[in-house]
């Protein structure tokens, strides 16, 4: 059973910069792909980017294609989510997921995930 802790949300103006980061305990995080997911008030969870077990392929939601980036620390047991150039519509808790793969693959589905963190508060400013 993986555990997943998100952190480093927060406040930040409009066109800031944000790192968030996702810790995962209880597994060996190479066996797992993994994925952000953002859900707003209101609004349904959606789709933020994935990446495959080894870091080597990553998916971005239109949206936020070109500021934000996915990556991975598997030593570290660490997922990353850097924002860039950020807008009042990425005001949303943030979500990390992760589930067992071997096919070196991504998912952008959110029922192809088996664990969830408890989310993170971003929150941008105009």
């Amino acid at each position: 059973q993986v555990q997943l802790v998100e952190s480093g949300g927060g406040l930040v103006q409009a066109g800031g910069s944000l790192n968030i980061s996702c810790a995962a305990s209880g597994g060996t995080l190479s066996y797992y792909a993994m994925g952000w997911f953002r859900q707003a008030p209101g609004k349904d969870r959606e789709f933020v980017a994935a990446i495959s077990r080894a870091g080597s392929s990553t998916f971005y939601a239109d949206s936020v294609k070109g500021r934000f980036t996915i990556s991975r620390a598997n030593a570290k047991a660490t997922l990353y989510l850097q924002m860039n150039s950020l807008k009042p519509e990425d005001t949303a808790v943030y979500y990390c997921a992760a589930r067992l793969d071997y096919t070196g693959g991504y998912y952008q589905d959110e029922n192809d995930y088996w664990y969830w963190g408890q989310g993170t508060q971003v929150i941008v400013s105009s």
